[in-house]
């Protein structure tokens, strides 16, 4: 990478509340990677994004994108900021919750990024002092969500409208909405500075464990058959036409992960558990892996239906402009590499 690039991206993730980079190698890139070619892939120190700590950590991306690429990999706190990398180039690849992938397709025109696999689904949830009952308790109250426009930001303001609460991008309105890194929300709510927050595993879970509180919504419930998409593997589209073999090379992995992770649970949520440690200084108690672990599923499926559904949500709640997302997909390659792995392939929306 080179110094422009260095300052560019310390410019775009300044203001991110936690940054960590992991690098390795480096390299020109070439069309169908004849050359050696650095990958770089972005993530979040969530369990929701298992498929990316368990596919680094255990070596299954670097295996499957073989010994002429190398991976640089980049952690974020929530998605916003990982697509201001993905806008500017500083990232080819991330692992992103719904929302902020349609951010960055709607910013650009459709033309930035293309989705082009799931991961995870299910892990997000409401989590509030024992007292609140309703969602009429929260009038009044704070809340807290890891950013705005990310996916629980929009899923926790599209749950409180339909309970007839009122928000507010600038934090007004019959409850405030604070904008939080998990770790901070976690204090937070220990200390009563908010009353409850809408957060993915494994921060609803430590909240209910170590803040003593209770889930008011699993947001499964809230979707039919459960099923809603967490995160999904996003690319840029300049870096899919230029890089197809590197891209279906790295959806190799994904959907060997994602076998890891269905097939040998135990063995993945305690590989999982290592690499956050390995991120935060700090290890999940077993209780807490346990429980949020079993909130979580894991397929190549993007769930497309909730991905629209959360852009018509975020359009009515003043956070996006359009909800059009003709075109957001390209599965083409994710249905080959399923192919050859004797899958059936995924609907392409």
């Amino acid at each position: 990478m080179s110094g422009r690039a260095h300052l560019r991206l310390a410019r775009i993730l300044a203001g991110a509340a936690l940054f960590v980079l992991a690098a390795c190698g480096g390299g020109a890139q070439t069309a169908g990677v004849s050359a050696p070619a650095t990958l770089k892939l972005g993530y979040f120190a969530n369990l929701t994004h298992a498929t990316a700590l368990i596919g680094l950590r255990d070596g299954v991306f670097e295996k499957a994108l073989g010994p002429d690429v190398s991976v640089q990999s980049f952690v974020f706190n929530a998605g916003p900021a990982a697509v201001e990398a993905l806008l500017s180039g500083s990232i080819d690849a991330s692992y992103v919750g719904p929302n902020p992938a349609i951010n960055a397709f709607v910013q650009s025109h459709g033309t930035a990024v293309r989705i082009i696999s799931g991961a995870t689904s299910g892990g997000a949830a409401l989590v509030v002092k024992p007292s609140i009952r309703t969602a009429a308790d929260l009038r009044g109250r704070k809340l807290s969500s890891p950013q705005l426009g990310n996916t629980q930001d929009v899923a926790l303001r599209w749950w409180l409208q339909s309970n007839g609460l009122k928000t507010s991008p600038q934090g007004g309105g019959d409850l405030t909405i604070i904008p939080q890194d998990s770790s901070q929300t976690l204090q937070a709510f220990k200390t009563g500075d908010i009353d409850g927050a809408w957060v993915p595993e494994p921060w609803a879970t430590r909240l209910v464990l170590e803040g003593k509180g209770k889930v008011l919504v699993d947001e499964r419930a809230l979707w039919p058959q459960g099923r809603f998409a967490t995160s999904q593997l996003v690319v840029r589209t300049d870096f899919l036409k230029r890089h197809r073999d590197l891209v279906r090379r790295l959806l190799q992995g994904q959907v060997q992960t994602t076998a890891l992770l269905n097939d040998q649970s135990d063995q993945s949520r305690a590989a999982a558990s290592d690499a956050l440690a390995a991120i935060s200084g700090s290890r999940l108690s077993d209780a807490v892996l346990a429980q949020a672990w079993s909130n979580l599923t894991f397929a190549n499926d993007p769930v497309a239906a909730s991905l629209q559904t959360s852009a018509d949500h975020a359009q009515q709640l003043g956070l996006l402009k359009s909800a059009d997302l003709k075109g957001i997909y390209d599965l083409t390659l994710l249905n080959e590499v399923l192919g050859q792995e004797g899958q059936a392939p995924v609907p392409t929306p």
